[in-house]
């Protein structure tokens, strides 16, 4: 496929907020039980207002994709069996509880909801958080089953596709917040860091197993199937036009292969090692600088890792259209 940057800056941009918004909650839920001191409403408030720009950019990127903008909202019409849909109806919710959280903790508004003998204390923030938590795993699921629903697209169909989606998200975020927290708190940003360093390493398992079991796909499609000709001896000579095509222009990357395996690499060492080691000497030297350095390296790996997972992914029109 030919990657296109919109959706790329798409899905790696509201990963991230994604992903920073449940670090929040994780720091909230561990101060509630009092593993962790009591942070600021501030730390929260300040953090969901990163959490929202990320968010709204990666949804205005998304127009640069349309070809009506104005249109846009049809889209969600086809909910009952669009992947898309569903995306489209779970990513406005999700900015709508992530905008609620952080202004009730910016209002400092945040009273007991629970308290009995049959239900827990908890705060507002706390239950508009868990409420934030499963329209987040919504939103990662419904991004990665776009892909992964695709059937004729082998390298994306499979359940490693959503699975990727989320843990990459997460831990750019939590990459993110680690970097955020130096700001506040050391107990934090140790909390976030440590789970940062666990999500990467767990994107890189199931990154892996991803790129092995591409790496020995079997395409059920072949030239015989694409054009209809059933001869074990086809030979093609040409596409059938003396020029490019929608089909030659959209569906296929028109790079070389070194050039592929090159940004298959590229990401595979800005993602995973480099930001894990920057990420462990900065919480154990303490420094933010390569706290901040490990997220800006990862996110700029990620987009690589995204345009290599569009890239990667052969299209059985290709069988006949990329030979020109």
């Amino acid at each position: 496929m030919n990657p296109a940057f919109s959706v790329i800056f798409l899905t790696t941009l509201i990963g991230t907020g994604q992903g920073l918004f449940l670090a929040l909650i994780t720091a909230e839920a561990f101060s509630h039980m009092g593993a962790l001191p009591v942070q600021d409403n501030a730390f929260y408030s300040t953090g969901s207002i990163v959490s929202l720009g990320l968010l709204v950019a990666g949804l205005t990127a998304s127009f640069f994709h349309l070809g009506h903008p104005e249109r846009a909202w049809r889209s969600a019409a086809m909910w009952r069996t669009s992947w898309l849909s569903r995306e489209v109806i779970a990513l406005p919710a999700f900015m709508g509880i992530v905008f609620v959280y952080g202004l009730l903790h910016y209002l400092n508004w945040n009273p007991t909801v629970f308290g009995t003998a049959a239900l827990p204390e908890t705060s507002l923030t706390l239950l508009v958080g868990i409420i934030g938590i499963v329209l987040c795993f919504a939103l990662f699921i419904c991004t990665g089953m776009i892909y992964a629903c695709l059937k004729f697209l082998q390298e994306w169909h499979t359940p490693l596709t959503p699975i990727n989606y989320t843990l990459f998200g997460m831990s750019s975020g939590f990459m993110l917040a680690t970097a955020y927290a130096t700001q506040y708190s050391a107990e934090v940003t140790g909390l976030f860091g440590t789970w940062a360093i666990i999500l990467t390493v767990l994107a890189l398992i199931t990154r892996g197993a991803s790129l092995m079991r591409n790496k020995r796909i079997k395409h059920r499609s072949t030239l015989s199937t694409a054009i209809g000709v059933r001869h074990s001896n086809i030979q093609q000579k040409s596409q059938g036009t003396m020029g490019g095509s929608y089909n030659t222009r959209e569906f296929f990357h028109g790079k070389a292969a070194v050039f592929i395996k090159s940004v298959k690499w590229i990401f595979l060492i800005l993602v995973f090692p480099i930001p894990l080691l920057l990420m462990s000497m900065g919480l154990s030297d303490n420094t933010a600088i390569l706290l901040i350095l490990a997220f800006a390296i990862q996110y700029v790996g990620l987009l690589a890792e995204r345009w290599f997972f569009f890239a990667q992914a052969n299209h059985p029109q290709n069988l006949y259209y990329q030979t020109i």
